[in-house]
């Protein structure tokens, strides 16, 4: 298969996969709004197929590229929703928690809906791309912005907890306050670990690119702004048993920060990250 039917193949997959994500999106909606636990069976489902796609989608368009598919904000934005969903699939599984799809799914298909928006074109790197450590460098990042979009997940659900009527429904697929704010630590955790991985890694690759560990540039800079929030998060709570309704708050407030620094940086302070 020749690189123009690769590409093809994968703008095609792409699609389809966005459209799952809506779809188990809806369902996973019915199922919290109208209590068809069934509903949320298919969107598990769902969510699974689109996953395999997409992570198909991205084999073929690394293959395409003749290169790893995370260089430009396009890539950067699937490879993010599909971090974001392998994170929530593990979530969903490990604590049998089907209503964290409902409110992890719309960042996801946001995620992905903004990718759909950019320049899909391949271009040649810059040599500055054109490292070992790219993969190193953009993988941890992709695993901790996927850990912490499931963290505010959850940390969203903590918040709104007390608004819900405690059905038998609510009671069976929403776990209680103090399971949600674990779940939330365990998911800040993790990001925080990978986060470290994304930093200490693109400090050694812009030595070998540029000479220097750290030049402050605004992506580097809001990097660590949102490092020090989620590790003030796990400080506070480790040191000063700090969690519930204030924990909660700070991992939204953190993935805000996520959001930024993916986002806004690019739109408002370029820098030499201005690519990705």
């Amino acid at each position: 298969m020749g690189k123009e039917q690769l590409l093809s193949l994968e703008n095609n997959l792409f699609t389809i996969t966005m459209l799952l994500y809506f779809a188990a999106m809806v369902l996973y909606f019915i199922f919290f709004a109208m209590k068809k636990e069934n509903m949320a069976k298919i969107g598990n489902r769902l969510l699974l197929v689109g996953f395999i796609l997409h992570s198909i989608a991205l084999i073929a368009r690394g293959i395409g590229a003749g290169r790893l598919p995370m260089t430009n904000q396009y890539e950067f934005a699937t490879s993010f929703a599909w971090g974001l969903c392998l994170v929530l699939l593990v979530f969903i599984h490990r604590y049998h928690f089907q209503a964290l799809g409902t409110f992890a799914t719309p960042v996801m298909f946001l995620i992905i809906g903004y990718a759909a928006m950019q320049n899909k074109d391949v271009r040649e790197l810059m040599p500055a791309l054109r490292s070992n450590w790219l993969g190193f460098h953009v993988s941890t990042a992709i695993i901790a912005y996927g850990a912490f979009g499931v963290s505010f997940a959850v940390s969203l659900m903590f918040l709104i907890r007390d608004k819900m009527s405690d059905t038998a429904f609510m009671t069976r697929h929403i776990p209680p306050k103090e399971n949600l704010d674990m779940i939330s630590y365990r998911a800040v955790s993790l990001g925080l670990l990978f986060l470290s991985f994304t930093i200490i890694t693109g400090a050694i690759w812009a030595e070998r690119a540029w000479g220097s560990y750290w030049s402050w540039d605004p992506k580097e800079t809001w990097s660590l702004v949102t490092w020090l929030i989620y590790a003030l998060y796990l400080h506070l709570r480790i040191r000063r048993d700090w969690h519930g309704r204030s924990a909660a708050i700070f991992a939204v407030i953190g993935f805000i920060a996520v959001i930024f620094t993916y986002i806004g940086v690019n739109t408002f302070l370029p820098g030499i990250h201005s690519y990705a």
